[in-house]
């Protein structure tokens, strides 16, 4: 099999796959229960995120098809620090859990937006029994 030949057969297996795969109509990975209320650092960060994650992450980081849901055990706090959320935005990360691919480091994004993405984060999180 020539190189372009086995791109196009890696590109329509992955396209079948994310087909037969996506959860139908919800436009997310994942489904979620939102928290009654966010606490004033959860809101700035749904605010922070919304302008910053959302397009790869999804509305309430419940996933797209470019990036994954964060409201996920993966992301379990015992499983991927806070730290591990800062290191993601001012690095960027390799893809390792997902097939998504890298994660650039998003440079505008200042360590105090980041705390409070991560508040906001944590509390969808709990909200969905992700302790």
């Amino acid at each position: 099999m020539d190189r372009s030949t086995l791109i196009i057969f890696a590109a329509a297996v992955a396209i079948g796959l994310a087909i037969a795969y996506w959860p139908r109509g919800t436009g997310s990975a994942v489904d979620i229960t939102l928290p009654a209320s966010f606490s004033q650092q959860g809101q700035a960060g749904r605010a922070a995120f919304e302008k910053n994650c959302q397009t790869c992450h999804g509305v309430n980081g419940t996933g797209t098809v470019n990036g994954p849901p964060l409201v996920h055990k993966i992301y379990e706090p015992s499983h991927h620090s806070d730290q591990s959320f800062h290191r993601a935005v001012r690095d960027g990360v390799p893809a390792h859990h997902w097939q998504f691919g890298d994660m650039p480091a998003i440079e505008h994004v200042e360590p105090k937006q980041v705390d409070s993405i991560i508040v906001y984060v944590r509390e969808l999180q709990r909200a969905n029994g992700i302790n």
